[in-house]
């Protein structure tokens, strides 16, 4: 699995080498500590050489830019005059995040002087920072000692959420028929998708998705059969329905392939006889969300993106709608119509034949189950009024269901948000909410919160009755 990537970037001044170069191994070493730290939560960094007269930064930039980092890092081992480093650091595209700390965690009248040298970084900083926002350069900054402090772990949350802004601006998102006709909310155009997020819609046509269906007997058809046997629960499946629905689903993820997306969506009602897919392929969306591929009903290009960002960070991420208000147990209800991320099935999903009464292709064979409890967050990606976007997060808890599940043979979980039921629905809708979001598992708002921030949007969390 791959993981976020920061290009930590260490400052020093010439001057120090000049005139005490032994003091070079002291502010190494510090360096050291830090990489270990930032390792040690998850992420691959690229660490440059110390660096301390322009034409090093741009050669250290440069190098993090060619590498594909999500975002640069600094830290100042000492001071380092801002003249050197700020116009290359304004000139890159890549997000800056600042790790101010020291290695001193105390430094009162007791101090030796000779630690001034070690610990004086602060004003570097602080020098650094007003070139920047002189120069238009936007940067997130988190100020701690390294090991007394969450420092670490707040600059981890910055490159993790970097990580999930650049997946959203470079996805890729096939579309499978047009948008479902009279759905507003998330009726964006392509092109404007691309101009304002960076998204590429990709139009899957009939003729492509019938060239990649596999053939009757094609052993990767018997191998994902066999496969589905040990994954699934699968009492009463039809052989010929789910013969079918592997076909659909492969032609599907072919077509994944060879497009290279990070994401896809599909109309329902698009599917047909002349459509060359002989069944919706819901199941395939349930097993490429498990993948880490993103995936939005109905055409809806924004949240499916959404979806496979989110994922490349936090894994259990799923598709889902807001369907039913439960106002008796102050609970939310929600489903789709056979679309889950198979990897937050409460015990093990089943396969079921469902009736397909909208079109006339045949019966899909479908993955169900409910989403297991934990904590979680619901994320709402909401257009807004002149190419405006709003990042909607509440801090959702997913409930475990004990006793009779009528809803069993349905994609269906329930959540419960910090405040009364009505008080949340209200908020939401307040905020533009769309009636399509992405569910991500796990202690989640702060990272994806300032993802929105990265993104340039509007943040809005719903926590405890206020926004």
């Amino acid at each position: 699995m791959l993981k976020p990537k920061a290009g930590l970037l260490p400052m020093y001044a010439e001057l120090y080498d000049n005139a005490a170069p032994e003091k070079r191994p002291i502010a190494e070493a510090f360096l050291h500590k830090a990489l270990e730290a930032l390792e040690q939560k998850g992420l691959d960094v690229l660490c440059a050489p110390v660096c301390r007269l322009e034409p090093e930064f741009a050669t250290a930039v440069k190098s993090f830019e060619e590498a594909g980092v999500d975002a640069i890092v600094t830290l100042h081992l000492t001071y380092s005059p801002s003249l050197e480093s700020s116009d290359v650091l304004a000139a890159t595209a890549l997000p800056i995040i600042i790790l101010d700390t020291t290695p001193a965690y105390e430094f009162g009248p007791e101090q030796e002087p000779v630690q001034i040298f070690s610990n004086h970084g602060i004003h570097g900083v602080q020098d650094m920072c007003n070139l920047l926002i002189r120069n238009g350069k936007s940067f997130q900054i988190e100020v701690g000692h390294l090991e007394r402090s969450d420092v670490i772990d707040r600059v981890a949350g910055w490159v993790r959420a970097a990580s999930i802004a650049s997946r959203m601006r470079g996805a890729r998102v096939g579309r499978i028929g047009e948008p479902f006709n009279g759905m507003g909310d998330f009726a964006i155009p392509p092109e404007i998708l691309r101009s304002t997020i960076g998204i590429e819609t990709i139009i899957c046509d009939s003729q492509l998705i019938h060239s990649l269906m596999p053939s009757d007997d094609d052993s990767e058809v018997q191998a994902e059969m066999v496969s589905d046997k040990e994954r699934f629960i699968m009492d009463g499946v039809d052989a010929e329905s789910h013969h079918r629905t592997v076909r659909t689903c492969l032609a599907v993820r072919r077509w994944i392939e060879k497009e290279n997306l990070s994401a896809f969506t599909m109309n329902f009602m698009v599917i047909d006889k002349a459509s060359g897919m002989p069944v919706v392929p819901f199941l395939e969306a349930s097993k490429a969300m498990a993948r880490g591929t993103g995936y939005a009903g109905e055409g809806d290009i924004p949240t499916a993106a959404l979806v496979s960002a989110l994922a490349f960070a936090h894994p259990d991420t799923t598709f889902t709608e807001i369907f039913c208000a439960d106002w008796k147990g102050n609970r939310i209800f929600l489903s789709h119509m056979g679309e889950m991320n198979l990897s937050l099935v409460a015990g093990k999903p089943r396969l079921m034949e469902k009736p397909f009464p909208w079109t006339d292709a045949d019966n899909p064979v479908v993955a169900i189950g409910r989403f297991r409890g934990g904590k979680g967050a619901l994320v709402n990606l909401a257009p807004g009024p002149n190419c405006t976007y709003t990042l909607i997060i509440a801090q959702v808890e997913m409930i475990d269901v004990e006793g009779e599940d009528k809803m069993a043979e349905t994609v269906h979980g329930w959540f419960r948000p910090p405040m009364p039921i009505a008080d949340f629905l209200a908020a939401y809708s307040r905020l533009g909410g769309t009636h399509h979001s992405a569910l991500v598992y796990g202690d989640v708002v702060d990272d994806v919160a300032r993802f929105g921030k990265l993104m340039g949007w509007k943040v809005a969390v719903i926590d405890g009755g206020h926004v």
